[in-house]
């Protein structure tokens, strides 16, 4: 049954792990890669493979941007992953199993296991990051979310979930976090919902989101690792308010 689904992905100067992900779904029927101007390895890397039907396009934004390539697909049935991510077997055999008496109103929900620097992080807000990313496009779909985009589902959707796992490299060098705090606050900070906060406040929102992170999600249980993800969570939120405070001077 996987011949029968698609995947779809995101990409944009993906080189350094997208081969990883593309090897864990040579099972599947159809990978759909949408680009949105990679400057690296990313295209030569999709076209090595047989099953990835090639897309390049304009980015708007998450939500919209996951949902548009979801429209590209030749298969209802729909597995969304980023270009970091690589299901395991065991999940695909999970996955596979399912699939052969699925239900259209039902989505899967899977477990993300989020890796930084060679390691699993289980605290610091990185755990127990259940996600939906099995759906059927024609009854579920994106939200129009810019950033944190998700599957929409309704009350009465139901959700099941597979034995395995997705493994997550969300880092594997450090500066990786100074790149995703300007690309994701500058996103955020475009938005017209966002509130127009005085320095004094922005400052004291920023050193809560690092007392959430560090302190009340236990990130000191995580070493460094711990740290470093608090400190990033302060500079994303000084970030993304002062590009909305500077935009409207």
């Amino acid at each position: 049954m996987l011949s029968e689904l698609s995947a779809v992905i995101i990409t944009r100067n993906a080189a350094g792990t997208l081969a990883r992900t593309l090897d864990s779904l040579e099972a599947l029927g159809e990978v759909v890669v949408y680009d949105n101007g990679s400057t690296d390895e990313t295209l030569d890397i999709a076209r090595r493979y047989a099953n990835v039907s090639l897309h390049q396009g304009e980015f708007f934004g998450f939500g919209p941007t996951k949902r548009h390539a979801v429209s590209l697909a030749r298969h209802d049935w729909i597995l969304s992953l980023d270009a970091d991510e690589a299901p395991t077997i065991r999940w695909l055999e999970s996955l596979a199993g399912w699939l052969l008496t699925a239900d259209p109103d039902v989505v899967v929900e899977v477990l993300r296991e989020n890796w930084l620097l060679g390691k699993p992080v289980h605290h610091s807000g990185w755990g127990n990051d259940w996600l939906v990313r099995v759906f059927h496009r024609q009854r579920h779909n994106f939200n129009d979310a810019m950033v944190h985009e998700s599957v929409a589902v309704s009350p009465t959707t139901q959700v099941v979930r597979l034995d395995g796992c997705l493994e997550h490299l969300a880092v594997t060098e450090l500066g990786q976090f100074l790149d995703k705090i300007n690309r994701y606050s500058t996103i955020r900070a475009q938005s017209d919902t966002l509130r127009v906060y005085p320095v004094g406040i922005i400052l004291l929102k920023s050193i809560f989101a690092f007392l959430r992170t560090y302190l009340l999600r236990r990130g000191f249980l995580d070493g460094w690792r711990g740290l470093v993800i608090a400190v990033a969570n302060a500079n994303g939120v000084f970030w993304k308010y002062m590009k909305r405070r500077v935009r409207d001077i």
